[in-house]
């Protein structure tokens, strides 16, 4: 596929632990993308929540080895972040235009035509769920499928655009300061792993929490206010052919927009895990339960784990914590169904 002339690469020897760094210049802007693994396999590509890029919202999954094997197994992984959101981002000029959803996802094919890719499978993270199936539903022929974590798809709640104008307007007169940074930690993470007066926080709140230090203001209020202007996706999900499949912990604060989401997909291509004592970013907090459902919807591509990493005790989840539903013949090919997966506290 022929390169777009106006994405260029500025930096493509920056490594980050293996990955190696391209900006891609587009028509809104530059993006940063990190590649990782042999770019002669299938892509997947990643984008991460509000705030996040891709070393705070999927650094656990990729370091959980038995996910990390089963992916780059099978894939070469392109992080793509949001703009102004990679490491080291610089604040954007201010007079640059702000970009809106429609926007955002159109980056997103320049950055697949500028690395030459097809057809790809696609990861993303609240925020960037959204984008991913804005994307799927603008390009349908580019996506593979779809592996949302808590995703959103309706316009925000008043609710949550009050919530977003009040981070907006923190973000405005004292950018990552500490109670921004509270309200983005109970957007992530449960409760549990947050901490109280008497537990303190994991260590992947506290990781978390270092890793919005580098985030300047003015970049992330540009991101939440294209997402607090998003349009409703939900009366074009039916039409989405591509293979959904979502996770959702549930004491996330978008655990009724999963659901609202998987009820207005196609039952025939999409199936729900819901994750006990999980926040929205399973990526994070709970990686080892996303390992076998995403065993068993990649079978229904061809693609497996490697054979010496079979079935490991490591995992919370083991073939019989699985709904028989999702390991029936139907969900081999095309036709998973919504599913209920918990994970023991215990564990």
């Amino acid at each position: 596929m022929a390169e777009s002339n106006d994405s260029i690469p500025l930096d493509t020897e920056k490594i980050y632990m293996g990955g190696k760094e391209h900006h891609v210049r587009t028509r809104c802007g530059s993006v940063s993308v990190i590649v990782y693994g042999d770019q002669d396999k299938p892509p997947l590509i990643t984008y991460p929540d509000l705030a996040l890029n891709h070393m705070s919202c999927f650094q656990g999954l990729f370091f959980c080895p038995e996910a990390a094997s089963l992916l780059l197994h099978n894939f070469c992984i392109y992080h793509i972040s949001p703009p102004g959101h990679e490491l080291g981002a610089a604040p954007i000029c201010p007079s640059v235009s702000a970009h809106c959803v429609d926007d955002l996802a159109d980056q997103i094919l320049e950055v697949l035509n500028f690395f030459g890719l097809g057809a790809v499978m696609c990861m993303g993270v609240t925020a960037g769920a959204y984008i991913l199936t804005l994307f799927a539903m603008k390009y349908r022929e580019r996506v593979l499928g779809l592996i949302l974590i808590s995703p959103l798809c309706r316009a925000p709640s008043w609710t949550e655009w009050f919530y977003n104008k009040v981070m907006s307007n923190l973000l405005y007169f004292y950018g990552m300061c500490g109670l921004l940074k509270e309200f983005l930690l109970q957007r992530y993470f449960s409760k549990e792993v947050r901490g109280n007066a008497e537990v303190p926080e994991s260590d992947i709140v506290q990781a978390c929490r270092r890793l919005l230090d580098e985030r300047h203001g003015s970049n992330v209020m540009r991101f939440l206010q294209a997402i607090n202007r998003r349009p409703d996706l939900s009366s074009g999900l039916k039409r989405l052919r591509c293979r959904t499949l979502i996770f959702v912990g549930d004491n996330s604060p978008f655990h009724s927009e999963a659901l609202y989401m998987t009820s207005k997909l196609d039952r025939r291509f999409s199936a729900l895990v819901e994750v006990q004592a999980c926040g929205s970013m399973v990526t994070e907090e709970q990686p080892h339960a996303m390992l076998i459902p995403m065993e068993y919807f990649f079978m229904g591509y061809g693609l497996y784990r490697p054979c010496q990493l079979s079935d490991s005790p490591r995992s919370p989840l083991s073939p019989s914590c699985i709904s028989p539903e999702l390991l029936s013949p139907e969900s081999m090919g095309l036709k998973l169904k919504p599913i209920k997966t918990r994970v023991s506290l215990e564990v």
